[in-house]
């Protein structure tokens, strides 16, 4: 009974059809009907090289919009058996079951394959759902299974395929010849491709800098053997993984090494590829694991021994990440480097909070700051412009909450300016709390809080949904902390 539960199980794993690609540049297509199917299919077609022509007597409207292009031959003529001589494939797509029957059985009588839009019994073949980065192309078919479940997959291929993947394979096309003349086949040609598509050659040409990708591909061609190291500076967002850009997914799989700061989850950090290597390096309050100066050493002694390097920061790599030093380190080593952004706590905390941090009328501008820059004699700036209208995100807030609040309303900003804390943005487990500038001190003793706090104040924060967050400061402390701070 096993055995042939287990060849009953094997049968229901195979295709009832066999992928493959028809042939149709510069070659007759036809497209019969007047309505959306036939205007899908035309849509589709558009993707290739194929000579279309479209069979339509009374096309609707933004099907004769098309048509009125010039990309296709229109022709206004009802179906007829003798239309289907000489195409190489032919659509039945009228919305009348009958009639694209008649349509399908015509071309089958001269062995052309046809298809019968929305009756998988009568289709020699299947439209497949198409993710084009020609002359790369990706084929998605659910055998009639369901069309919802074939948009869902290729919306995630999408998100897969860098866009410049369609110009990095036609550069490879033209290097071809010259790599089977100088490099011999085996696995030094085979590594010399790995590293085509996944080396200097592709960054090169994701950044449209299409003549520094000649140049790498004439440098891989002279060495084909010489490793070559490369580093991405990427943004790993608030913490949340399905707020990592598509671009940090796709380099994240391309690395060799992943080098993270301690504030990046590990569910990111898992996101590489399962072989690559993966290095901490700390850099959080009271836990640094390695200074700056140690960390831009790793990086370039990585991108020296030619390893394709992840910098994983939490948020954004150009937004208190210190990414300054290390792309003046790698430039200095001749080490080819690029900045992936990521998407910043601040906007994180104030989509959790649904919180405008411009607002019309309001608040015109914007201002990112540690906290910090408060401890000096000097007023900063950006304390003054507060104090006009601005929207003040302090990163880090937590420890400097006092010395923040104190000096701003001594600047001249209301004490009952809103103000909204958060821990842990964009996370399942984030903490919104809500208050006034003249609570924001006892922020200070909140020692439970010991993750990433965000802190934004200003009048654009009172549009915040506050109903989402705790208070501050509990009603029966607030005349005890005003005492405490009046005392010293």
């Amino acid at each position: 009974m096993g055995m042939l539960q287990n060849a009953s199980d094997r049968a229901d794993q195979r295709l009832t059809t066999f992928p493959a690609f028809f042939k149709v540049d510069q070659r007759p297509v036809a497209v019969f009907g007047n309505g959306d199917e036939a205007f899908a299919k035309v849509r589709l077609l558009l993707n290739t090289s194929a000579e279309i022509r479209a069979f339509a007597d009374e096309p609707q409207a933004d099907y004769a919009a098309l048509l009125s292009q010039g990309q296709v031959a229109h022709h206004p003529i009802p179906f007829s058996p003798e239309l289907v001589d000489g195409m190489v494939l032919v659509f039945a797509a009228t919305g009348h079951e009958a009639l694209d029957r008649q349509i399908v059985d015509a071309a089958r009588a001269k062995s052309i394959p046809a298809n019968a839009v929305d009756q998988p019994g009568y289709c020699d073949f299947y439209t497949p759902g198409l993710v084009s980065r020609a002359p790369l192309a990706v084929a998605i078919c659910t055998e009639g299974a369901g069309p919802v479940l074939g948009q869902m997959v290729r919306a995630r291929i999408e998100q897969m395929l860098a866009p410049s993947l369609g110009r990095l394979a036609r550069l490879a096309v033209e290097y071809r010849d010259a790599a089977e003349r100088s490099i011999p086949k085996g696995a030094l040609r085979r590594n010399f491709w790995r590293r085509f598509f996944s080396g200097g050659v592709a960054d090169a040409v994701a950044l449209n800098d299409i003549d520094t990708a000649h140049s790498a591909a004439a440098k891989l061609l002279a060495s084909p053997e010489s490793p070559e190291g490369y580093v991405w500076l990427v943004g790993a967002g608030p913490g949340a993984k399905d707020l990592l850009t598509l671009r940090a997914q796709r380099v994240l799989m391309q690395a060799d090494v992943i080098v993270y700061d301690a504030l990046v989850p590990h569910e990111i950090v898992d996101m590489g590829r399962r072989d690559a290597e993966r290095l901490s390096v700390g850099k959080r309050k009271g836990c640094h694991s390695k200074s700056q100066s140690d960390i831009n050493k790793l990086l370039v002694s990585l991108g020296e021994e030619g390893k394709r390097v992840v910098r994983l920061k939490s948020g954004d790599p150009l937004i208190y990440g210190r990414a300054a030093e290390e792309m003046a380190a790698l430039r200095e080593a001749g080490i080819g480097y690029e900045i992936v952004p990521g998407i910043t706590s601040a906007f994180a905390a104030a989509a959790d909070f649904e919180l405008p941090l411009t607002l019309r009328g309001v608040a015109s501008s914007l201002i990112f700051t540690t906290g910090h820059d408060l401890a000096g004699d000097v007023l900063p700036d950006w304390a003054r412009l507060a104090v006009s209208g601005a929207t003040i995100a302090v990163y880090m807030g937590r420890s400097v909450a006092a010395s923040v609040a104190t000096r701003l309303m001594n600047a001249g900003l209301n004490a009952d300016t809103t103000v909204a804390v958060i821990e842990n943005a964009s996370r399942s487990y984030r903490r919104l709390m809500h208050g006034t500038l003249k609570d924001l001190p006892a922020l200070e003793h909140r020692d439970e809080l010991s993750g990433p706090v965000m802190v934004i104040i200003g009048d654009a924060v009172a549009g915040a949904n506050l109903g989402r967050s705790e208070a501050l400061v509990a009603a029966g402390t607030v005349s005890d902390l005003k005492q405490e701070y009046a005392n010293g």
